[in-house]
């Protein structure tokens, strides 16, 4: 029963991250106007907001226009709930869990965003930092200790893809607000092995994009999606990882 609290708490949660995907490029408020047709305006009721099945039953289209609705808005809806029910699984009912819960959804809105605009917007990397910070704080309250790792793993994110924007301009200052709050939730050790995990993804898939053509050299692809990427490996089985590979050499 756990289980199923947690999967539908993330699918409710992302479809309101789906708000926020779609209002934050336009810059439009979140809270107000109620969910409405991107299309014909008109507000949706109850039943066409239950995520995923509303979509099905709905077949994929407005109830009023008959517009069709994007298969994006269900998939993230259960990548979501999905991403909640990996970190509670791991991690149990644990203030961890509802830390990186929250960090696993403001990394899909920052995520598909960057992807659809290649733009970063501050608002979204600001509320992250604020909440990694809070974290921070609480945890030193309990341990009665202030946790320096997490601060350095801000300022490592922060320098590290800093150094390579300014050195190679091959990247937004947006990349550097993303690994800056990721540092601050992740730590030191893991946001090296985040950030680590993310240029190798991204130039794999840099190397794709250019033998598909499906962009010239000059076209800028968005690194925040795998930023993200390498954080959520990193949350979940980055000590894993880091142990198999000091093993390797012991």
């Amino acid at each position: 029963m756990d289980y199923i609290i947690v999967v539908i708490l993330g699918l409710v949660i992302g479809s309101f991250l789906n708000v926020c995907i779609y209002r934050i490029p336009r810059e439009e408020s979140i809270a107000y106007p109620p969910s409405h047709c991107g299309n014909c305006n008109r507000k949706l009721k109850p039943l066409d907001l239950f995520p995923i099945f509303s979509y099905v039953f709905l077949k994929g289209k407005c109830r009023y226009c008959k517009d069709k609705i994007s298969i994006r808005y269900p998939l993230i809806e259960s990548l979501n709930g999905i991403l909640y029910l990996i970190i509670y699984i791991k991690f149990g009912l644990t203030i961890l869990s509802l830390k990186y819960c929250i960090l696993a959804s403001v990394l899909i809105v920052i995520g598909v965003i960057d992807f659809e605009t290649q733009f970063v917007y501050t608002s979204t990397t600001i509320f992250a930092g604020l909440v990694g910070v809070i974290f921070i704080i609480a945890q030193a309250l309990s341990n009665k200790a202030v946790s320096i790792d997490f601060i350095f793993g801000g300022l490592i994110g922060f320098g590290i893809i800093g150094l390579i924007v300014f050195i190679t301009h091959g990247m937004g200052e947006g990349d550097i607000e993303i690994a800056a709050f990721c540092g601050l939730f992740l730590g030191g050790r893991l946001i090296l092995l985040n950030l680590f995990i993310a240029i190798i993804i991204g130039g794999i898939a840099g190397i794709i994009v250019l033998v598909l053509k499906l962009k010239s050299a000059r076209d800028k692809i968005a690194f925040g999606p795998f930023i993200g990427i390498g954080t959520i490996v990193s949350m979940l089985y980055g000590n894993e990882l880091i142990k198999m590979y000091l093993k390797f050499f012991e």
